[in-house]
């Protein structure tokens, strides 16, 4: 059973936004949070280990890693990070699960069920959990539309930006069309190269090479005009402000 939960993340938006997912998911729970791999070392070996550990792998003097191989740590630990060219390295210390950035609160709870989970079972990480890991993902290339006689592709690369009307998903296309997506903008989000394709809100996916520009907005929150369709302002959220800051300089 989940009693404490250590957070091990150096930027306190980031570790706020795990609070809240963490109090939606378990309330109550004891939580911590540490910024640095110097300060965990010293918190970890003076302190009792928590049930489980959600740290970020670069922290602002050096990698994770560097605790982990400093102080033996008997509890799970789930990785939340946004670069995924750490994971296998991940779970060779107790790594659970990773999770990338900006973390979704459903993949989140997940992953603190299988803490959980594991826990009563007294298991260790499974092998098939690394292997999965280590799969390239695959992103989708083009949709297949269904038309009333047939069908019709909608190339990914078209893409301007996808948001969603009544729960229809649409896809705006650099010629200006409109198509309809037959996915929620859930589904489309994970079939997309996060690399190419950001969810600014609850609303809208976009792509990064249709941004003419980012603007300051109230309350910590981002405004975007899109390339060729400047009547159309996209706001991102104040939450995933920092995280897409970092994604449009990555």
């Amino acid at each position: 059973m989940i009693d404490t939960i250590l957070i091990i993340e150096d930027e306190s938006p980031n570790s706020d936004r795990l609070i809240r997912q963490i109090n939606n998911i378990f309330p109550k729970l004891t939580i911590k949070v540490l910024e640095s791999v110097v300060e965990s070392i010293e918190w970890l070996n003076s302190n009792a280990h928590p049930s489980v550990i959600l740290s970020d792998v670069r922290l602002s003097d050096g990698l994770c890693f560097e605790i982990f191989e400093q102080v033996k740590v008997e509890c799970p630990i789930v990785f939340t990070t946004a670069y995924d060219e750490y994971a296998i390295k991940a779970f060779k210390v107790n790594g659970i699960d990773y999770l990338l950035k900006p973390i979704d609160q459903d993949e989140l709870k997940t992953a603190l069920e299988k803490v959980e989970s594991f826990a009563l079972k007294q298991q260790s990480v499974p092998l098939d959990s690394l292997i999965q890991c280590l799969k390239p993902v695959e992103y989708k290339n083009r949709f297949l539309l269904p038309l009333l006689d047939g069908y019709k592709t909608v190339e990914v690369s078209d893409i301007v930006y996808i948001y969603s009307e009544l729960k229809i998903s649409k896809a705006m296309l650099q010629s200006g069309a409109l198509e309809t997506i037959p996915y929620t903008l859930e589904e489309i989000e994970k079939q997309l190269n996060p690399k190419l394709f950001f969810r600014a809100n609850r609303q809208y996916i976009i792509h990064i090479g249709s941004i003419q520009f980012v603007h300051h907005y109230f309350n910590g929150k981002l405004k975007i005009t899109i390339k060729r369709h400047t009547d159309t302002e996209i706001i991102v959220s104040r939450d995933k402000a920092a995280f897409f800051k970092k994604w449009l300089d990555s």
